[in-house]
């Protein structure tokens, strides 16, 4: 019998549908408890309609930096994923320069309006 997994998410909203709160859980997970979140992003593949399904949310009080980070990070995270996945390394370092790129654009201009 294969082994199944179910992952939770719950996000509190403002009276204008706005996130408040984003907390997650997965069966498989050894925390018993919801895990807080500021963003995050899901996406499914629907192979019928060869499209990416998706889920990108963020809280209020999310900071643009954290922001950065988690764009950088998430696209280091696919360029690892895209690497394992495919006997594609030369594209999958293409994100990771991209990546890089965008990180470093990011902080000058963070530096350059004296943040």
């Amino acid at each position: 019998m294969s082994k199944t997994s179910t992952i939770k998410i719950q996000v509190g909203l403002d009276d204008n549908k706005v996130p408040e709160t984003i907390e997650w859980s997965a069966t498989d997970n050894k925390e018993e408890r919801m895990i807080k979140a500021k963003g995050m992003m899901v996406s499914f593949w629907d192979s019928a309609e060869k499209a990416a399904l998706r889920i990108d949310l963020w809280t209020k009080d999310m900071m643009v930096d954290e922001m950065a980070d988690f764009f950088f990070q998430t696209m280091m995270t696919m360029a690892d994923t895209y690497s394992r996945a495919t006997p594609y390394k030369d594209q999958a370092d293409d994100i990771r320069v991209f990546a890089k790129s965008f990180l470093k654009k990011f902080q000058e201009k963070q530096e350059a309006e004296g943040k």
